[in-house]
């Protein structure tokens, strides 16, 4: 095998997965990553997957969006152009907010949702013109993939793997 190649396990169930991967971690054998057309919940603690950091910067995507709402709404309605609107006098900011609370919680929204997107594209490097990572083209579909790094597992050679991922019940094991 040549450096850099991987073994992939093929498996037509998620749940035939999840077993899988309990007995080739049971084994020694460290896991890379799984591959699924949706996501596996339980498998990162399964094969030892770090938890990931993305809901801070969702956090941070979030208040940035409520910082600019709030500091647009100022502009617009205290320094810019100051308007009666309903017997409501707009001299004083910290009185109006309360109304503007719906406006302020849909930018917060607004920025987070869309900083989460952007940062999912940049992180997975999904974005048009890339060609996709995936080791088989039917885990996208309806298979499920387990990637295990031989240079990481020294373990085991490389036939005695293939051989115990197929035992946990692949479709087919190649390398890739």
């Amino acid at each position: 095998m040549s450096v850099g190649k991987k073994i992939y396990g093929l498996y037509n169930d998620d749940a035939i997965l999840i077993e899988g991967a309990k007995v080739v971690v049971a084994k020694g054998i460290k896991v890379s990553d799984t591959y699924s057309p949706f996501p596996i919940h339980g498998i990162e603690r399964i094969i030892g997957i770090k938890w990931t950091r993305i809901a801070i910067c969702a956090f941070m995507y979030g208040i940035t969006g409520l910082a600019l709402a709030i500091l647009g709404m100022y502009y617009m309605m205290i320094v810019d152009w100051p308007m009666y609107i309903g017997g409501k006098p707009n001299n004083y900011f910290l009185q109006n907010m309360p109304s503007f609370v719906p406006i302020m919680f849909e930018f917060t929204v607004l920025c987070a949702a869309h900083g989460m997107a952007l940062t999912y594209f940049l992180r997975n490097w999904t974005l048009p013109g890339v060609s996709a990572k995936n080791p088989h083209p039917r885990t996208t579909d309806d298979h499920f993939a387990m990637e295990i790094d031989p240079s990481e597992n020294t373990s085991m050679s490389v036939e005695e793997i293939q051989n115990l991922l197929k035992e946990t019940g692949t479709v087919e094991v190649f390398e890739k």
